[in-house]
């Protein structure tokens, strides 16, 4: 299998995680892909018509993409368990806030790198923030029993996001007021998989 990924991408990071958890790294060969949403290389858009990381090809069927569905694939492939029946619907959900802080975090920075200064919308860039603000305050407010828990791919996604928020938005100061899972995020970015996969 070939893995269409970025190393900044925390979607694909959210995958390369996973293959280190799982043990199936051997079993895929990354391709690195820059990409933006004004340029798309022509191996990216053959994997996905949308242009967007990460892809997996597969010899067996179609690519796949979406983070998500890469990460559901690879979990039934290994029988990880990284998606638990008996909780799934807060592992799906925890997963799609996450997701969404890295949405927002990610327009963010292509708003600063993509567009002249005199073109960026600052009331545009706060309503970003304003959303991965929201969702910090209600994963430090309601979600931290459950990051207490079992490993899932909830925990994957948060981690990941979180780790993309130092990457590129650290002097935003993510950790004010969010004390417990600032101090979670330290802890799970120690894990071997999130060692591994750290941008370089």
């Amino acid at each position: 299998m070939q893995l269409i990924s970025s190393q900044a991408s925390p979607f694909a990071r959210k995958v390369r995680v996973l293959l280190h958890e799982t043990g199936q790294w051997d079993a895929v060969e990354e391709v690195e892909a820059g990409t933006t949403p004004i340029n798309t290389p022509d191996h990216v858009r053959a994997a996905n018509p949308t242009g967007k990381i990460p892809a997996l090809i597969r010899p067996d069927g179609p690519a796949l993409h979406d983070s998500r569905v890469i990460t559901r694939y690879l979990d039934a492939r290994a029988d990880s368990n990284f998606y638990p029946e008996a909780r799934i619907w807060e592992v799906l959900t925890l997963e799609s806030m996450a997701d969404a802080i890295m949405d927002a975090a990610v327009l963010i920075t292509y708003e600063g790198r993509l567009r002249p200064p005199e073109q960026q919308f600052p009331v545009w860039l706060d309503a970003q923030w304003g959303k991965i603000r929201a969702a910090l305050d209600v994963i430090n407010a309601r979600w931290m029993s459950h990051l207490a828990g079992p490993t899932d791919m909830s925990h994957i996604a948060v981690g990941c996001a979180l780790s993309y928020l130092d990457l590129r938005h650290d002097a935003r100061g993510w950790r004010t007021g969010v004390d417990a899972l600032a101090a979670w995020q330290a802890a799970f970015d120690k894990r071997d998989s999130m060692a591994a996969t750290a941008p370089a």
